[in-house]
């Protein structure tokens, strides 16, 4: 504990009376022609560096302060992963008001909750998809002053064309440079930087005030935990709005001077992986999960003679991977059965999907299925699982490049506290835990106890080494009629390792056995299909198909055999649709809202028990 608490002072006086602020300006004068920012465009890239940066940032602030943000009120943002997202919310943080940026799939009464509740005096929009998510509840929004649009910004007095909010923000900078930065100088560590809000799995999201102080403890420990280089490359992708993409690509690069790249379409990520080859790069399981099926589809196609080559490389890439794990060392022999293979195929591959110089592979946010972890493994890369909350600014618990074990979520952050409570439950304490939920007294005492413990609703376990694994969310356990306790995530993640299951959920709370709901993935079951002799012409038509269902029983009895019998599937149905966040089935940080799948399909679950 003293190890701790003596790791924690030192953050604390490293980071003492910091702020985003500061940081900017630091960068720029330290690091002024590095590239900061850039956007893709027709044959490249359209760039920023940390001068020009911070140029924008401060002509934007002035440009909030001249449409009549004070200091302490909220600008919402809702946009794609581009610089102006960027530049929008740190132009809002040197006008010393408050960044929000909202899920671009909330539904318009969820856009309302959220910009009503944090008090948006002003909202940023990319352009008419995001434009028709507030159209319809501007009217409900009387303290929202103005919207800005990037592209399409409709007539009106309420609206005001990027362009034209650029030009406003110039002249006002240059006409009293003085004005901005009293504003920015004002701003302190303790002051709330952004407000982010839970993808709400329950009920309306919350939101959760983080304060600069909280965001560079986080940004300090994970630096130390993944050891990153200064001046190198990231690619942002996930939404602003997921505090790992907040940390990792907002924050982060300010103190490692790293050079983003924007990926504005997911169908590109890929490809902008290849061309940027980015020193970090975390995605959430699902990310994970399609990339393997990409990799495996195009295994497929390759001679039986080359497809043997690779796993056989594969197979050595593993052994290395998992002999490297905390307390262990590899033999002499896996070493040289892994170098001979590297230098003979691994290196290649991990060069053609742009992973060669990614010294931190990251994920998080829902369990990541084993045998994902393990097929890149196999290509030498540890996918390392990190655990945290929007709570908690991020991870509060992680693997590392050097310490790690597979299968669990890492040890504490530094200078953090964590333990298991009486009742199983996960709790954490450190400096990069929230003050509470904004406007929620009652949540806030239910989230934070007396001695300021957060609580995650997380049931889990610590072993000797201090690695934690996570059981299951609390809340979701299911405890069958006979009186089991199981849990319907490690009954997912197996179902989730055929690659034609896109999605499982497992139900069975005061039912007698669990049985499954299950979608295909819309990626990987047509080139399954094809690669099987199987025509469809729509993907309900593969739902139905003999072939199909037979691959998936297949999957559903592979998965029984690693549960305990009280565990296992039995019954199942196979549905015609996919699940997404627009869809209502999962979060935007792509987490089952069950509740809503549970009312959704109750006829198809009742159907399962009967008879």
């Amino acid at each position: 504990m003293a190890g701790v608490l003596e790791e924690r002072a030192a953050i604390e006086r490293e980071i003492a009376g910091r702020t985003v602020c500061g940081q900017l300006k630091e960068a720029a004068e330290s690091n002024p022609d590095a590239p900061a920012y850039s956007d893709p465009v027709e044959g490249g890239w359209s760039t920023l560096t940390y001068s020009q940066a911070r140029q924008r940032v401060l002509e934007i602030a002035a440009g909030f302060a001249a449409l009549g943000l004070e200091p302490g009120e909220a600008v919402a943002l809702m946009m794609v992963n581009r610089s102006e997202h960027v530049l929008a919310d740190l132009g809002a943080v040197h006008a010393g008001a408050v960044s929000c940026s909202v899920y671009s799939t909330f539904a318009p009464e969820q856009v309302a909750f959220v910009a009503g509740d944090v008090a948006a005096r002003i909202a940023v929009l990319g352009g008419p998809a995001d434009l028709a998510r507030w159209e319809p509840v501007l009217d409900e929004l009387p303290g929202l002053r103005k919207v800005i649009v990037l592209e399409g910004a409709p007539a009106g007095d309420r609206f005001i064309s990027w362009d034209d909010f650029l030009a406003l923000g110039r002249e006002t900078l240059a006409a009293d440079p003085a004005a901005v930065d009293a504003r920015w100088q004002a701003v302190t560590a303790d002051d709330v930087l952004t407000v982010l809000y839970t993808s709400g799995t329950t009920g309306n999201p919350k939101g959760v005030p983080l304060t600069h102080a909280n965001v560079f403890f986080e940004v300090v420990a994970t630096n130390r935990m993944a050891e990153l280089p200064s001046n190198g490359t990231q690619i942002s992708y996930l939404t602003y709005a997921h505090i790992a993409e907040r940390v990792l690509s907002l924050y982060l690069p300010l103190f490692k001077f790293s050079h983003t790249h924007f990926c504005t379409d997911l169908a590109q990520l890929g490809a902008t992986l290849g061309q940027v080859k980015p020193v970090l790069f975390f995605g959430v399981p699902r990310v994970w999960e399609k990339m393997m099926a990409r990799l495996q589809a195009l295994l497929a196609t390759q001679p039986e003679e080359q497809q043997e080559g690779v796993r056989q490389a594969m197979a050595a890439g593993l052994a290395y991977v998992e002999a490297n794990q905390y307390g262990r060392t590899p033999s002499p022999e896996i070493l040289a059965a892994y170098e001979q293979a590297d230098a003979a195929l691994l290196s290649i591959i991990r060069s053609m999907i742009g992973f060669d110089n990614a010294g931190w592979l990251a994920t998080a946010a829902a369990p990541m299925p084993l045998e994902v972890q393990r097929f890149f493994a196999g290509l030498g890369l540890r996918v390392l699982d990190v655990y945290g909350m929007t709570e908690t600014t991020g991870a509060f618990t992680a693997n590392a490049p050097e310490r790690y074990k597979l299968g669990t979520v890492g040890q504490a952050g530094p200078g953090v506290e964590v333990r298991i409570a009486e009742d199983g439950e996960i709790i954490t304490r450190s400096p990069a835990n929230t003050r509470g939920y904004l406007g929620r007294p009652e949540a806030t005492a239910e989230l934070l106890d007396e001695d300021g413990w957060l609580h995650t609703g997380d049931v889990g376990s610590i072993d000797e080494d201090g690695f934690v694994s996570i059981v299951d969310r609390k809340k979701e356990l299911i405890i069958t009629s006979g009186g089991e306790n199981i849990s319907p995530a490690n009954i997912e993640s197996h179902l989730k390792e055929h690659p034609l299951i896109g999605q499982a959920l497992a139900y069975g709370d005061g039912r007698p056995y669990p049985v499954a709901i299950l979608t295909l993935d819309g990626e990987v079951a047509p080139g399954w299909a094809q690669a099987n002799g199987v025509s469809f012409t729509t993907l309900a038509d593969l739902a139905e198909h003999p072939d199909v269902l037979k691959a998936v029983e297949g999957a559903i009895a592979v998965a029984n055999e690693k549960l305990a019998r009280v565990q296992q599937i039995k019954r199942w149905r196979l549905l015609p649709v996919e699940w997404t966040a627009e869809s209502t089935e999962l979060t935007p940080s792509l987490k089952l809202k069950r509740r809503v799948i549970h009312a959704k399909y109750a006829e198809i679950i009742d159907g399962m028990y009967e008879g």
